[in-house]
């Protein structure tokens, strides 16, 4: 495990706690970040009684086949929008029995930019059984490294606060 790992596990324990003491399970899914919320949770002992499965989907077609991700979201916003990042989140639900579930969809770099969508464009979206579906769309700085170490973050922070009762927003 490397340093960027170890410092997320405090966000990791502190949502690991919340969804123990809630008798709630997550799920992730995952692109740009490849599957490091995935690990960052699961480096946290006992994570089993409350992380449910990860789905790692980084090509459209794992988005679609693994998640239900339709085509016509991914043609019509592409794989980095907030669409699909809700159509990720709402699918591993649908694919899980977890209560919650977070999505990541991005571009990390050091390609892959255009001038809508430059290098550190990521979509995340955050869905509850009970509670709805948000997302959010940020631009983060740095290398490849520095983005993806962001966004696991942020999306931990987030999934925090909605467990700890902030109110879900579109």
């Amino acid at each position: 495990m490397d340093d960027r790992t170890r410092s997320l596990e405090p966000l990791a324990a502190r949502l690991g706690a919340l969804l123990l003491d809630g008798g709630a399970w997550l799920a992730t899914a995952e692109s740009c970040t490849g599957g490091w919320v995935a690990e960052t949770v699961t480096a946290i002992a006992g994570s089993s009684a409350w992380f449910d499965r990860g789905f790692v989907t980084y090509s459209n077609a794992a988005k679609t086949e693994m998640l239900g991700v339709p085509e016509t979201t991914l043609a019509r916003h592409g794989a980095v929008s907030e669409a699909t990042a809700r159509a990720m989140a709402q699918g591993a639900l649908a694919h899980s029995r977890a209560d919650w579930a977070l999505a990541i969809t991005g571009i990390a770099g050091p390609g892959g930019g255009s001038p809508e969508k430059p290098v550190g464009t990521v979509c995340f979206a955050w869905a509850g059984r009970e509670r709805g579906c948000c997302a959010q769309t940020l631009r983060l700085a740095g290398d490849r490294a520095a983005v993806r170490a962001q966004a696991v973050a942020h999306a931990l922070r987030v999934q925090i606060d909605l467990l700890a009762g902030a109110p879900l927003s579109a």
